[in-house]
């Protein structure tokens, strides 16, 4: 797969991740955030694994061969960041906006190349610092942070932008040995689907005829977030870095804001237009730059 497709799986996870903060906003009116991610996980099973078979069949031992133990270990990482990072998140939307639960979202940015370079020293482009304050700045404008209370929800997302951060860089060494990223999401969705049906057995009550009520909202969340989205971004992190990467998927809040705007007629002022352009000019910074410097050694040869 080549690095403009990979950018292209990157911008419409984004796309779908963003717009489904109304999904899973929606999707609480009559069933709690553990009983939603336990449906909406389980469509993106159903979803991913007949085409991860169609694709992937005849890779799927090999591949599991190559290394069980880090299979396994990275297998049960992302699973478990994804589900403690989904969670936190649904449940911000019990305590606050879907404005805020997008803009507070986008913290994973700076802890990305923050969390590889204590854990694998990993050097990153130079360009990466400026598109993380750039980043942060358009956050400010766009989430009106100087203006607005600090939340319950607001806590639970930032702590949420941790195990965000954390998915995506395990994703992106999982890709580096292993090449099944349809079957790998398939299976993630079922961990975590798994995880969420688990604790609201314990912690709420399941009524089969109030998760029918919210099936349309649980089918977009699921098929598309939990789903198509997920499996495009293990696509996605084949051919991207881990800091480039979180920085393109920190769009979420911009399609999240625009999602708004659109279906639920959140207005966007000034200063969130402002925020939406440095976000933008962020994304660009990160992806043009180290490919001007390639280019220019590639040419200097």
């Amino acid at each position: 797969m080549s690095k403009s497709l990979s950018l292209l799986c990157a911008l419409i996870t984004t796309f779908i991740w963003g717009t489904a903060f109304i999904a899973q906003d929606t999707g609480m009116d009559n069933i709690g955030p553990l009983t939603f991610n336990a449906a909406r996980f389980v469509v993106g099973f159903i979803t991913v694994l007949p085409i991860a078979l169609l694709l992937e069949r005849h890779k799927i031992k090999e591949n599991v061969n190559l290394d069980q133990k880090l299979f396994f270990k990275y297998l049960f990482l992302m699973s478990l960041s994804l589900f403690l990072g989904t969670y936190l998140q649904q449940t911000s939307l019990l305590f606050t906006n879907i404005a805020n639960a997008a803009f507070f979202t986008v913290f994973y940015v700076p802890l990305v190349p923050i969390i590889l370079f204590i854990i694998y020293k990993t050097k990153v482009h130079w360009s990466i610092w400026p598109s993380i304050l750039l980043c942060i700045i358009g956050v400010y404008f766009l989430s009106d942070f100087s203006n607005s209370e600090i939340l319950i929800g607001d806590g639970l997302v930032i702590l949420c932008s941790v195990f965000w951060a954390f998915h995506i860089i395990f994703a992106g060494k999982f890709m580096e040995k292993f090449n099944i990223p349809v079957f790998f999401a398939a299976l993630q969705a079922f961990l975590v689907g798994t995880y969420s049906l688990f604790f609201a057995l314990l912690f709420e009550e399941i009524n089969l005829s109030n998760i029918l009520l919210e099936n349309y909202s649980i089918i977009y969340a699921g098929f598309f977030s939990g789903g198509i989205a997920f499996t495009l971004q293990m696509f996605a992190q084949k051919n991207i870095e881990e800091a480039p990467a979180a920085i393109i998927y920190s769009l979420e809040g911009v399609f999240a804001a625009l999602a708004g705007w659109i279906i639920l007629n959140q207005i966007l002022n000034l200063n969130n237009i402002i925020g939406c352009f440095l976000i933008l000019v962020a994304v660009i910074l990160s992806q043009i730059t180290p490919s001007l410097k390639k280019l220019s050694v590639h040419n200097n040869k």
